[in-house]
């Protein structure tokens, strides 16, 4: 390949990147492997996709640039012959609660002009929008969920009227308004709610009109119309502006109000007029509550000509393993690696070439059934003349790749420099960690432990439960396994952990990280720290802190000063008041043991166990190390960390417990194939402790070193929520009724087949 057909990087020194040179081919798909920390997203984000952003805003005029992200220049000599990028990353989607799948892909829009073109050349798109005036439901302005009053709070049904059934305290007994419903003569008031007749309770709740009715406070008599007890409530308190009620009445009624489906529209978002339009027989909300798979299906009956496109994008969803999702799921409901997978679906329908796509870790949250769809895509981006780069741990994900760059040896530290750079053949022979563990063989667990006893789950219905009941064995290690969409977090993740409230959870939920939050802040290793530097030098502890008092005053604590212009990119270089450290010199000048606080925080974990002689510090340091994050210093920023390692972060501050259940989310994510063997070292040492641990895990490494497996689907959607297998690895691997079963078969041959490295 000549150096001018591909990618050119000189002298990248991103983050922990050691002066990396590097030509990466055009039009191919290059995979970019290393253990966890080693520098990967270093050179292919924040210096690749950082620079090929950079330099495309930098071709629009100065107005438009003003309006778009600014991207700062990466540290590097040289980063040449980019094309334009697209970034698919693992960023939460996020959304409010407005965003769903189908806005997300814009195939709602198509739908609404579906349903438009019923009405005839009149028809307005605007209609169906829940975004709308035109189309939302009024009750609750298109959200489908409304503020309601919680009617079990509100009522004491098992007493009367007279008896004080209202517990709002503005209608208690003889109040004003406790006199409308009792001398409106539509009711007993001896009698108790819970003898109502329906038309009685809905009267007393929504009832209006009759005659007049006769009400007396202290001081003056007068007449008023009817109002049921919840319209009135909801008219004089929440359909006004809560903020603009005192704050004792706010708060009073908030303590009769829940969250709940909208009455008027049923969730549907829409209004009445929307909501009279069908297709097919069915309403324009009805269409979106469809698993996709079968919105798909039913397209095929439409013979509108617009059936045809959304057929199409219907058609890019269930390729990369989503058709289980619906089109009105709410955005903010997806994990992180469904919305990665989402965002794909508009670059698998473009028909642009010439660009460069940059994934990160795709496979995230995928079957390995799901994962073999996964890299039919990738193959197709290619084919269509665009350059590909992933980032990526999968070996199936490795196995496509043209072009192989491997970013070591190790981590933090002592990462950051290209230990491989070749085809696939060659990583395998190439005695690096990726080359030793692709070569390494897998063996299902033969020796398994035996259950100490049983947690159990009793005809589950949540989501697409089909009435499972299935026991969880305790004092072993479970992998919870089926694809995307079978039902496995919800069985786990909140039927188990609601039957089981005393579960240690430890899912992929983002940790509140901003740049000054650190490893240190989040273990409580902080104060601890302080109070000994303060302690040997005779001086207050909050000197020792960049957050407060002992911060530099030129930086403000951050150690780096960001310059940031209109009409420029940004600049932040390292304070040179206090050399990037962020504390004050005379904070820098006491010492503990010889080092001073900035030195205490430059420590890798790995370091930092040996450092401190501290019981407690020395075994938060050591629950880093536990989970395979030696490498990360005591003061790395949170928000400079991958989603995998802020979770192994969480599972950290939970170590050091016996007798516990352990329930972890796909705890493997972000992790290098040597890691997987660091973390079941771990899973394994708690388990031996006298824990329980349960994972919801597709790693196939993980499952068939597991003592137990609970294996859901068939499929996803609709198509799961039933166990098809419980049992051992070995039974597992023999099994015939089970996806997983099968890729597991594939898994041991494949390793067993791979040419040693």
């Amino acid at each position: 390949m000549a150096e001018q057909d591909g990618i050119r990087i000189a002298g990248a020194r991103v983050h922990n990147l050691k002066d990396v040179s590097l030509t990466i081919p055009k039009n191919k798909i290059t995979v970019f492997t290393g253990v966890s920390g080693s520098g990967k997203s270093s050179l292919v984000f924040d210096t690749v996709g950082v620079e090929a952003q950079r330099q495309l805003n930098a071709a629009f005029p100065w107005f438009i640039r003003n309006q778009l992200p600014k991207y700062e220049r990466p540290q590097a000599d040289a980063v040449e012959n980019l094309t334009t990028p697209v970034i698919v990353d693992q960023k939460p989607v996020g959304g409010d609660a407005r965003s769903t799948v189908g806005t997300m892909t814009d195939i709602y829009s198509m739908v609404r002009a579906l349903f438009a073109r019923q009405e005839g050349p009149g028809g307005r798109v605007s209609t169906y929008s829940f975004n709308d005036p035109a189309g939302m439901c009024p009750e609750c302005e298109g959200l489908g969920r409304a503020v309601q009053v919680d009617l079990e709070l509100f009522f004491d049904r098992t007493r009367s009227l007279e008896d004080g059934a209202i517990r709002y305290p503005e209608y208690k007994v003889g109040s004003p308004d406790w006199q409308i419903w009792v001398n409106s003569g539509r009711f007993d008031p001896a009698k108790p709610l819970q003898d109502f007749t329906d038309e009685e309770w809905h009267d007393l709740l929504h009832g209006t009109g009759g005659p007049k009715i006769q009400v007396k406070t202290k001081n003056v008599s007068f007449q008023t119309n009817y109002e049921g007890v919840i319209d009135r409530f909801t008219r004089l308190n929440l359909k006004r502006d809560l903020s603009a009620l005192s704050a004792k009445r706010r708060e009073t009624v908030e303590r009769f109000m829940t969250t709940g489906v909208c009455h008027a529209c049923g969730g549907a978002r829409l209004n009445a007029t929307a909501l009279a339009t069908r297709v097919g027989g069915r309403n324009i909300a009805e269409w979106c509550a469809m698993q996709i798979t079968d919105l798909r299906e039913a397209l095929n009956g439409t013979d509108d000509p617009l059936a045809a496109p959304i057929a199409a994008a219907l058609d890019r969803v269930i390729a990369i393993g989503l058709g289980y999702l619906s089109l009105d799921r709410p955005t903010p409901t997806l994990s992180g690696g469904e919305g990665q997978r989402l965002k794909m679906v508009r670059h698998l329908g473009s028909e642009l070439t010439g660009l460069t796509y940059i994934f990160d870790e795709p496979s995230v949250g995928l079957h390995p059934r799901d994962v073999e769809r996964l890299t039919e895509q990738l193959r197709a981006l290619r084919d269509r003349g665009n350059t590909v780069l992933v980032v990526e741990h999968d070996p199936d994900v490795i196995a496509v790749a043209d072009h192989v760059v491997d970013v070591g040896p190790g981590a933090g530290a002592h990462g950051g420099e290209i230990v491989f750079s070749g085809d696939l053949d060659g990583l395998r022979g190439s005695g690096t960690a990726t080359g030793r563990a692709l070569g390494a063989p897998a063996e299902v667990k033969e020796d398994v432990r035996r259950p100490r006893g049983e947690l159990r789950i009793e005809h589950a219905g949540l989501h697409n439960l089909k009435d499972v009941s299935v026991a969880v064995p305790t004092g072993v290690l479970t992998a919870v396994t089926g694809v995307a969409g079978a039902g496995k977090s919800t069985l786990i993740g909140e039927v188990f952990r609601a039957r089981h409230p005393e579960v240690v959870f430890v899912d992929q939920s983002p940790i509140a990280a901003s740049s000054r939050s650190t490893p240190a802040t989040y273990l409580g290793m902080m104060d601890p720290i302080r109070k000994l530097f303060a302690k040997a030098g005779g001086v207050d502890a909050g000197l020792f802190s960049f957050n407060s008092k002992g911060a530099c005053e030129e930086c403000q604590g951050r150690g780096a000063i960001i310059t940031e212009l209109a009409f420029a990119d940004p600049v932040t270089v390292h304070c040179q008041a206090c050399g990037g450290r962020r504390f004050k010199e005379e904070v820098l000048a006491h010492r503990l043991r010889g080092a001073s606080i900035a030195d205490v925080l430059e420590l890798p974990a790995e370091a930092a166990a040996g450092f401190f002689t501290e019981k407690a510090l020395r075994a938060k340091a050591q629950a880093l190390i536990d989970v395979g994050l030696g490498y990360l210093t005591l003061g790395q920023p949170l928000s400079s960390l991958s989603g995998g390692e802020l979770q192994r972060i969480k599972l950290a501050d939970r170590l050091g417990r016996s007798g516990e259940v352990y329930v972890l989310d796909e705890p493997t994510t972000g992790l290098h194939l040597s890691d997987v063997d660091t973390l079941m070292a771990l899973l394994d040492r708690m388990v031996d402790e006298g824990n329980t641990v349960v994972v919801v895990e597709h790693h196939l490494d993980v499952v068939r070193r597991a003592d137990w497996v609970i294996d859901l689907g068939p499929g996803g959607g609709h198509d799961g929520g039933r166990v098809v297998f419980t049992g051992t690895p070995r039974e597992l691997a023999g099994s015939e009724d089970s996806i997983t079963a099968e890729y597991l078969r594939r898994h041991l041959r494949s390793r067993a087949a791979a040419p040693a490295g």
